[in-house]
């Protein structure tokens, strides 16, 4: 029997309102129940807020206004709206904006305003139904009657949650055990936990590899023979802008590796570039080799995970690290000091900084490497500012956080007394504070809109944040990057926060010391 959208937007409905995270599993479960081959993969994907077809580029005001003519009836299959999706991704050249456009039109005039509402949401990706991959990985475990480790375990070495629930729920255990590290299949990389300190870092993990935190693109290199590949962070294909990356690969005798690594853009005296422009070098397939000419890149690799037949990934690190080693000349491995002691860590640290770096990264010697996962043996310190700044909107919560305003836009002061944004948060915030702030900013509310409360620019909040980057879609022309609310500061009034020109002043010393 065909899956209707309806039972998909019935169920991200119920999910969202429950804060509860097995009721979350429970439901999402029972759906992917009722869903019988391709249907799976569309509806973990729907239930995670995205499409399989990545975002089709279409903002919010022109979808909204499809919401006109509607079906009083649910009868659109999951099948129907992908394959719809499909032909959009498709539609290219003259003419194609107003064929995508038919092509939506149609697609909403079968639809019921319930499921409208949930389509314009899920294409603009504003569908926050508080289904994390966590509980999409638990749901699927529960659905396919799998134990959960061995659903997350596949999902870490295929990087694509939906075709694992689709194996798990057609094919079985056996299918989902004969998953494993591939040559030219990323696998999703493993990610840091943030601490205070040096001093903090070494404490949990005792002896520990330092290595600099490069400010780069994450890079996932795959090389079979003469055939060289290049992944993202979000395993997307880039080999075809970073030759430079693929010639050092080529030279490495080893036949096969797979390796983990930071690409950066160099200045001409080897400094590494801000954050911004580095991305310039990636997914660009018009003029690499003008660009590689303004813009070289370096790579530095700083793990092993598959070598010469032999996967790696469940090996300790200290093995990893000397497999790369003993497979890579040193021009192409980070920079790294094992040491327990303190001082020698805070000396590496420094040089670090020094150098333009952002900061340093403490790794477990005993850890496997945790695809996918934020674990405890990966920890990033890193230099951080603070700024006083002023609440001047917030966003609706979703999940837990649902009935509270949580994500924060915030505003430094311009010289004429106004307002100048430089970016969001809702890290930080406790429940206490959350209910709190909800009824501090309700009680400021100039206006509003579906999914955000405008308030009068009254209250100071102090923010940390790692760096500045360049940005257009501010402006003034700066965002915060890993912005988080340290707390209010009732003592403060809104003319004493923090200007727009103190911003830029510190964006011009990062700039200046190297740093994004």
């Amino acid at each position: 029997m065909t899956t209707l959208l309806a039972a998909v937007v019935e169920a991200s409905d119920r999910v969202a309102a429950t804060s509860r995270r097995l009721a979350k599993r429970d439901l999402i479960a029972a759906c992917l129940r009722g869903a019988q081959g391709d249907e799976v993969e569309i509806a973990v994907a729907y239930l995670s807020g995205e499409t399989r077809q990545g975002r089709i580029g279409i903002g919010y005001a022109t979808l909204a206004a499809l919401r006109g003519a509607h079906a009083n009836e649910a009868s659109l299959a999951l099948r129907d709206v992908d394959a719809v999706l499909e032909r959009i991704a498709a539609t290219q050249g003259k003419g194609a904006a107003a064929e995508r456009g038919a092509q939506l039109r149609a697609l909403f005039e079968r639809a019921t305003p319930v499921e409208q509402d949930f389509l314009v949401r899920l294409f603009v990706g504003e569908l926050r139904q508080g289904a994390l991959e966590g509980v999409m990985i638990e749901a699927i475990a529960a659905a396919a009657g799998l134990p959960v480790v061995d659903v997350r375990r596949a999902a870490m070495l295929v990087g694509n949650l939906p075709t694992v629930a689709r194996v798990a729920l057609t094919e079985g255990a056996d299918a989902l055990a004969r998953i494993a590290v591939a040559l030219h299949r990323p696998l999703q990389p493993m990610l840091a936990q943030p601490a205070d300190d040096i001093a903090a870092a070494l404490s949990q993990l005792g002896t520990a590899a330092l290595e600099w935190k490069v400010d780069g693109a994450r890079v996932q290199v795959h090389k079979a023979g003469d055939k060289v590949t290049v992944y993202t962070r979000s395993l997307n294909d880039v080999t075809g802008s970073v030759p430079e990356i693929v010639e050092a690969l080529g030279m490495v005798a080893a036949r096969e590796l797979i390796l983990d690594g930071e690409a950066v853009a160099l200045t001409p005296d080897g400094a590494p570039q801000p954050f911004q422009v580095t991305m310039r070098r990636f997914g660009r397939r018009l003029d690499v080799a003008r660009m590689r000419s303004e813009l070289p890149l370096a790579v530095y690799f700083f793990d092993c995970l598959h070598r010469d037949g032999v996967s790696l990934v469940d090996r300790p690190a200290r093995e990893r690290f000397d497999a790369l080693a003993d497979a890579l000349p040193a021009p192409l491995l980070i920079p790294r000091l094992i040491t327990a002691e303190v001082a020698a860590a805070e000396d590496f640290y420094a040089d670090a900084l020094a150098r333009g770096h952002e900061g340093v990264m403490a790794k477990s010697l005993d850890a496997p490497y945790e695809a996918g996962s934020r674990g405890a043996s990966w920890l990033k310190v890193k230099r951080a500012h603070t700024l006083d700044l002023v609440v001047l909107a917030a966003e609706w919560g979703h999940g837990r956080r649902s009935g509270w305003l949580s994500n924060l836009h915030l505003g430094a002061r311009d010289a004429d007394g106004g307002w100048v944004m430089l970016g969001k948060t809702f890290k930080g915030m406790t429940d206490a504070l959350l209910e709190w702030q909800t009824h501090e900013l309700l009680a400021r509310e100039s206006q509003r809109d579906d999914y955000t409360v405008h308030v009068r620019p009254e209250l100071v909040i102090e923010v940390a944040f790692n760096d500045l980057q360049a940005s257009t879609r501010y402006p003034g022309g700066l965002a915060l990057r890993f912005a988080r609310v340290k707390g209010y500061r009732p003592d403060k009034r809104p003319e004493d926060a923090d200007t727009i020109d103190t911003v830029r002043a510190l964006y011009a010393a990062q700039v200046a010391r190297g740093g994004q």
